[in-house]
């Protein structure tokens, strides 16, 4: 059965208080948004319809850079889940198969509990909700349940004394065949305590005309709802928690588990081993037995296996590794590839550069590659040695085996087994530091008399 996905971001969440809109706020690097794309892409959606309203502009632009093929609606107004949900309708015009809708805010529910919901509806439930057993209900819907089907979603500030003290809650989430959602939303109507128009009601309107609902239930860590900056950070906790686990469960060894930050898109292989306090920004992959030490910085790069980075490194985006590189403390890379087996231990920047397979890059070693104005390459050649303390001047060529003296500045290419040395001439003058340096005590001295 065809699937589509509706995603609300329409509001304006206040309690934030921020100028960016809610859904634009970033967890495990990346926008909330763009974990419920992820958690939609998973259902292979025929087409995917996002809901926007407070801050529409912005949200538009990350959506569409996240998902090209996204439908964007606008809610001018926001009078309710079930008037957002109806704002949805004209894209999907002509669509027969299953609809389901995810909150932007709402973004830890997995994958597989959005298959659950969707073998629900195979087995026959026309409406699909998706419940948790609450720790403390709150101001949450609270699901009926009778002999299995689902009769009714009340909201909270509507409900009995009786079905508030029901702890099966509502998520928000739900699946429904195309046309019979909208075809219920028709008859939803804003007569309740908020006068708003709830996407909860077309349960009872489904029961009323003897078709079938259900609720699928998660873990509460899943539905967990970003509303506040408190929210937000309990979130990436939730998130890193999960995170964590999937990664020693797939094979990664990390020393200190809970000093390890992962984003959204993070992909780690097997036998890798990561130290503590190592950060992964977005855009990083690590591939089979490489080792991250600790205390290192990852962002839009590629480690290849058995590549080794850190402790205290920098990899920016751009960053190549190839197999059995040594990245080592202290040492930046960005825009740039370092070849099977090249080396750069320490105190090293590596700017929009190639370093040639076996290359020795000494401690100190800087690619000058910005004029002030515009970037410069620096092509370092196989098997080269730059020595401590260079600077290597971009754009310029270092060949083949070349060796670079240490502590000089190359603002010249360096041809292949050449030896360049650019530095000033060393001279030695026998007692005179001596000399001075008794001068410069006796002055001293005088000073502080």
């Amino acid at each position: 059965m065809p699937v589509a996905v509706i995603v609300l971001a329409a509001g304006q969440g206040t309690r934030m208080n921020s100028d960016l809109p809610k859904v634009l706020h970033p967890l495990a690097s990346a926008p909330l948004l763009a974990h419920a794309l992820a958690a939609a892409r998973a259902l292979d959606p025929e087409r995917t319809i996002l809901v926007t309203g407070h801050g529409g502009e912005a949200v538009d632009e990350v959506a569409r850079g996240i998902d090209p093929e996204i439908r964007v609606v606008h809610q001018e107004e926001q009078l309710g889940t079930g008037h957002a949900v109806r704002q949805a309708e004209a894209e999907l015009a002509g669509f027969e198969g299953d609809v389901v809708v995810l909150y932007a805010d709402t973004p830890l529910v997995r994958a597989e509990t959005l298959a659950a919901m969707l073998e629900a509806r195979a087995g026959g439930a026309a409406v699909v909700v998706l419940g948790f057993e609450a720790a403390d209900p709150g101001g949450y819907g609270r699901l009926v349940v009778a002999d299995g089907a689902l009769e009714a979603i009340v909201e909270a500030k509507d409900a009995t004394p009786g079905e508030r003290a029901i702890r099966l809650c509502n998520s928000g989430l739900m699946a429904a065949d195309a046309q019979t959602l909208v075809a219920l939303l028709a008859e939803v109507t804003n007569d309740n305590a908020k006068g708003e128009y709830y996407l909860t009601d077309v349960v009872a309107l489904a029961r009323a005309r003897g078709l079938d609902a259900r609720a699928i239930t998660c873990d509460e860590a899943e539905t967990l709802g970003v509303n506040s900056r408190a929210d937000l950070a309990a979130a990436e906790a939730a998130f890193q928690a999960r995170a964590r686990v999937d990664a020693l469960a797939n094979g990664t060894t990390l020393i200190d588990p809970a000093t390890v930050w992962f984003a959204l898109d993070t992909h780690v292989g097997r036998d890798v081993t990561i130290g503590p306090n190592v950060f992964f920004g977005p855009e990083v992959t690590v591939e089979s037995g490489a080792t991250i030490l600790g205390f290192s910085h990852l962002a839009g790069c590629h480690i290849s296996r058995g590549a080794s980075v850190g402790p205290f490194a920098r990899l920016r985006p751009g960053a190549e590794i190839a197999e059995d590189v040594h990245i080592g403390n202290f040492v930046e890379v960005k825009n740039a590839i370092v070849e099977e087996g090249a080396k750069a231990n320490h105190l090293t920047y590596i700017g929009d550069a190639r370093i040639g397979a076996g290359a020795n890059i000494g401690a100190g070693t800087i690619t000058c590659n910005y004029d002030g104005v515009f970037k410069h390459r620096t092509e370092i050649g196989a098997h080269a040695f730059i020595g401590s303390n260079s600077a290597l001047v971009a754009p310029v060529r270092i060949g083949e085996r070349a060796l670079i003296g240490a502590g000089s500045v190359i603002t010249q290419d360096v041809p292949a087994d050449a030896l360049a040395v650019a530095r000033g001439k060393q001279e030695v003058k026998p007692g005179l530091g001596g000399r001075l340096m008794d001068g410069l005590r006796a002055l001293k001295k005088k000073a502080t008399n």
